[in-house]
């Protein structure tokens, strides 16, 4: 089966809740600037241009535009979607009613670990259609646009396999799949794994009869081990109190309080403290997978934090008595 026909199949009774890729509107613009393109260079005999011939319509107007949004509309319902399963399977007994309340309802274990399922393969089978419709332009074209096109998009974060909340729904359903306290009916989903290779940790998610393998490195590039993860806007991985080391910042001001100019320790991107997210999820398969190290790491990190804690507040105590000296004797 092509692939245009397995993603219509596949989104098909979806376009309600999820945005959906023009996949096949891309490929009939694409065969048309094929058709052109092979006219222009039979009556010119010869074409020996490497790239995209210079104000292309389909290239100015069409192609990367309408690929943008779709992958900005993508990405950003994914994101909302597996932020509001993640927050809701997460949630307390009574953060969980308010959440009901608020609509989310789909509170039942089977339908959430369903949820999950589902939308990873969403995030993959997408993935593979952006790479499909790339590799097709740069063909066409004889050109590395596309390449381009994909780094473009992964600077400005709305390249799906970066999100963080990929990472967590496939901790998510590890963690369902490897739980003790098991659905009869909840579905298995087998296509995640953790894996360690030189006791280094990588999360793979090999799904759609392996057009698409996913392996996200979870070693935290500063001490090269990983534990507390958070994920920065660029999409890498560290240590909590690595990341707020990096960033110049206690624990007890956080990574929000980073300045604005503050860098990615490994890929020198700017501004990616603020958005952090922690990844909760991955926390808890980490700890269960590792628990030895994990537990000998959290008391050194207990040390650490209340070290911070402790000189925190004393700065905090002599800056008001400062203040109060300069009040009295003014």
């Amino acid at each position: 089966m092509k692939f245009c026909k397995e993603y219509r199949q596949y989104m098909q009774g979806k376009e309600e809740t999820l945005p959906v890729l023009g996949f096949k509107k891309l490929k009939k613009i694409m065969k048309k600037c094929r058709r052109d393109f092979r006219c222009k260079k039979n009556i010119d005999g010869f074409h020996d241009s490497q790239t995209c011939p210079d104000h292309c319509p389909v290239c100015d107007g069409t192609i990367f535009p309408t690929l943008l949004k779709d992958m900005s509309s993508v990405v950003g319902s994914f994101n909302e979607q597996a932020q509001k399963l993640l927050e809701l399977h997460l949630a307390s007994g009574f953060q969980k009613y308010f959440l009901w309340l608020r609509g989310n309802r789909q509170s039942d274990h089977t339908a959430l670990i369903q949820k999950g399922k589902d939308l990873v393969s969403y995030a993959l089978i997408n993935a593979i259609a952006i790479r499909k419709i790339l590799k097709k332009y740069d063909k066409i074209h004889d050109s590395k646009q596309g390449q381009t096109f994909k780094s473009q998009a992964q600077s400005m974060r709305i390249e799906i396999l970066q999100s963080p909340w990929l990472c967590e729904l496939m901790a998510f359903l590890i963690n369902s799949r490897d739980s003790k306290v098991k659905s009869e009916n909840a579905p298995a989903f087998e296509g995640c794994n953790l894996i360690f290779n030189d006791g280094k940790p990588s999360l793979t998610c090999e799904i759609f009869e392996s057009i698409i393998k996913l392996d996200i490195d979870l070693t935290c590039s500063i001490c090269l081990t990983v534990f507390d993860p958070v994920s920065l806007t660029c999409g890498h991985i560290f240590c909590y109190m690595c990341a707020c080391s990096a960033a110049s910042v206690t624990i007890i001001d956080g990574l929000k309080a980073a300045e604005a100019k503050g860098k990615c320790p490994l890929c020198r991107e700017v501004g990616v403290f603020d958005g952090a997210v922690h990844l909760d999820e991955l926390n808890i398969l980490l700890s269960q997978s590792c628990h030895e190290y994990w537990e000998q790491r959290h008391q050194r990190e207990r040390v650490e934090r209340i070290q911070q804690a402790k000189q925190y507040w004393e700065n905090q105590c002599l800056a008001f008595s400062a203040r109060n000296q300069a009040t009295s004797s003014s």
